[in-house]
């Protein structure tokens, strides 16, 4: 990410959200009130004007992220997959007495917003890079702030997660937690995802899980998005926001065991994909 400018990938999951809700059938898939929340959110925060939003959410706009699929064929509908999938995993870790939810590289996602009225006696809490954590910030002050939601700035990509939490006296190192991290890894060094999941599991409590979406590491060890991979990777570095890591679905069981943390048994082997995206899930 470009140093003190908010998150462009960011931008385009959330203009992405928008448009999807225009698009027959995907409202069987999104999260209930996701669509009008993200809108809501992109112009309450200044990150987009009224008229762009508007311009998201025509058919036009559809017909253009549907033509651009060719370079990463499903990966328009998997963003709906991925938010279906990550706030499934809140309220089925709630349901097992999660009382605590963490968001890594929050962006302008909306789950905290939308279910801490939900779940009143659930503390949610959200990290990102400042620069688009403080944008963010204004947008849910004018969209009203939630008494256990809790916005906190830092780049993980510089930071250790637990001096980022450490100053937050509402952080519960024992509670059952659910740490969502949607769209994050593939952005870090191998050493700061290493060092996240480690640092994740000593920072929440026995019964937790940790939800995450990844790229898969190809035959030379990059992070492998189909046939216009190379493409994508040079697109993604002139953007300033470089996919870095990757793993191949059969590796990843282990690499979770050296983190602290067992994979899901319907993840092993990484049949759930959507796009150029795996989804997995661990427990502590």
């Amino acid at each position: 990410m470009p140093k003190d400018k908010p998150s462009r990938t960011a931008l385009k999951v959330a203009f992405s959200i928008v448009t999807l809700g225009s698009k027959p059938g995907m409202e069987a898939i999104l999260p209930s009130g996701i669509v009008d929340a993200t809108r809501k959110l992109l112009v309450a925060s200044g990150a987009a004007g009224e008229i762009t939003v508007k311009w998201a959410q025509s058919q036009t706009s559809v017909a253009i992220y549907e033509a651009f699929d060719w370079m990463l064929p499903g990966q328009f509908e998997a963003f709906a997959h991925r938010k279906a999938f990550c706030e499934r995993q809140v309220r089925e870790g709630i349901d097992d007495g999660a009382t605590q939810i963490l968001v890594l590289g929050a962006g302008y996602d909306t789950l905290g917003w939308r279910l801490a009225p939900e779940f009143s006696k659930v503390k949610f809490f959200e990290i990102d890079h400042p620069a688009t954590a403080h944008l963010k910030a204004r947008g849910i002050e004018s969209m009203g702030r939630r008494k256990n939601l809790h916005l906190v700035a830092g780049d993980l990509g510089k930071r250790k997660l637990s001096d980022v939490l450490k100053n937050d006296k509402s952080w519960d190192l024992s509670a059952q937690t659910v740490i969502i991290a949607e769209g994050l890894v593939m952005y870090l060094s191998p050493e700061a995802v290493r060092d996240l999941f480690c640092q994740s599991a000593a920072l929440v409590g026995s019964g937790s899980r940790i939800a995450f979406s990844y790229i898969p590491a190809g035959a030379d060890g990059r992070p492998d998005a189909g046939l216009w991979t190379g493409l994508m990777l040079y697109l993604q570095k002139v953007a300033g926001e470089p996919w870095i890591w990757s793993i191949r679905p059969e590796e990843l069981g282990e690499f979770l065991e050296e983190t602290g943390w067992t994979i899901s048994h319907e993840e092993a082997g990484g049949a759930r994909k959507h796009g150029v995206e795996f989804y997995a899930m661990a427990t502590k």
